[in-house]
């Protein structure tokens, strides 16, 4: 019983996080312009509010930003945001991430976050998989890459 209630939360799990992933992309995805704009704002102000942000950020090759993600459920929740991946150069590509979790949890949330890339093995392992997955049950986070410059 006890293992075909997990199995029934990992299949739900499994399908909101393709839900979400495969969603029309006119209907969820911003504009270059639009994820350039705001990822750039978002990291402005993070400098401005964390000053060991903005040493760790003058150190990094690169920072993805997801400006904006939100997270919606009820014991199963699934989120979703856009993001640039932002060099000295200028913007080098953009990302969306996904993730699903279920347990004590409801209400929708928007929050952001930046992922600091201090070396080019990190850059390299970014690049080499198009995307990687971060996470421990009971949540998975998968970010993918959109498009490269």
């Amino acid at each position: 019983m006890k293992n075909l209630k997990l199995l029934s939360l990992r299949a739900a799990i499994i399908i909101t996080l393709g839900v979400v992933s495969f969603a029309a992309t006119q209907a969820r995805a911003a504009s270059a312009a639009a994820i350039d704009t705001a990822s750039r704002a978002a990291l402005r102000d993070l400098y401005a509010a964390n000053s060991k942000a903005h040493a760790i950020g003058m150190q990094a090759i690169a920072v993805l930003v997801f400006p904006s993600i939100t997270k919606a459920g009820f014991v199963v929740a699934a989120q979703h945001g856009d993001g640039a991946l932002i060099t000295k150069h200028g913007t080098a590509g953009y990302y969306n991430t996904v993730a699903a979790s279920y347990g004590l949890q409801a209400g929708l949330q928007k929050f952001g976050y930046a992922l600091f890339f201090i070396n080019r093995r990190a850059m390299n392992h970014l690049h080499e998989r198009g995307g990687w997955a971060l996470g421990s049950a009971p949540t998975e986070e998968r970010f993918r890459c959109l498009t490269r410059r």
